[in-house]
């Protein structure tokens, strides 16, 4: 029972971890990638409403870009451990004795006497699904993925990078022209790069104010290179 109740845990906890990366991943890029686009934007033109269309096609190529990069990512992920699950098989039928010296190996090295290894060993080698799949955990270090994890991936960073990119994108809505909208998409994004980088580096362990900085430092340039290269392009 309490073995069970432990194995849910660390589940819930992986498809948190995983859910986390995503969204890190979808937000940083949608916070930062139209807030260029909109700064280099309003360096070039003062048509707010073609920033805001250019800034809209941009939110949506680049989530669609983003989530099938998440959904391909997710599909390899499982087409690789199926095709190390299949090689574990194999090598089970026809190096048995390999493969049984493998499984004594990791518990020796546990620390187990000798008798409790080969108890240990007998027992496991019984079921052969149990034994290719502590192959492929305490072997190669690979977990079973999540099937539904390709789809879960391609809508989580994909709706991120819309949440992100609207941020940077919204105070154009709202203004008569490109540079007063970068004025304000600037100090919103900015403050939102920084807030994100705060918790991104929290969650991780790092120096939550330093990665925080980074994160805002990184959008800046961006958006100040974006800016300054259409403004020099432009005349």
């Amino acid at each position: 029972m309490d073995t069970h109740l432990h194995h849910d845990h660390i589940e819930k906890h992986l498809t948190s971890s995983e859910t986390l990366t995503d969204i890190v991943i979808g937000m940083s890029d949608g916070l930062t990638v139209p807030f260029a686009l909109a700064a280099g934007l309003s360096g070039a033109v003062s048509n707010v409403h073609l920033i805001v269309i250019a800034g809209i096609a941009e939110i949506a190529a680049g989530s669609i870009a983003m989530g099938l990069g998440g959904y391909l990512a997710g599909q390899t992920e499982q087409e690789h451990y199926a095709s190390e699950l299949k090689r574990e098989y194999d090598e089970i039928e026809t190096l048995p004795h390999v493969e049984r010296e493998e499984v004594r190996e990791f518990f020796e090295g546990l620390g187990l006497s000798a008798s409790v290894q080969e108890q240990a060993v007998e027992e496991l080698i019984k079921d052969k699904d149990r034994w290719a799949d502590f192959m492929m955990k305490h072997e190669l270090g690979l977990e079973k993925p999540d099937p539904k994890r390709a789809g879960k991936s391609a809508f989580n960073i994909g709706a991120s990078y819309i949440v992100g990119g609207l941020i940077p994108l919204s105070p154009y809505f709202f203004v008569e022209d490109g540079l007063t909208g970068l004025k304000i998409s600037a100090i919103v994004t900015l403050i939102c790069l920084f807030v994100f980088g705060y918790f991104k580096s929290k969650l991780t362990g790092t120096p939550p104010f330093k990665g925080g900085l980074k994160v805002a430092v990184i959008g800046a340039i961006a958006a100040g290179c974006a800016f300054g290269i259409a403004k020099l392009i432009g005349g």
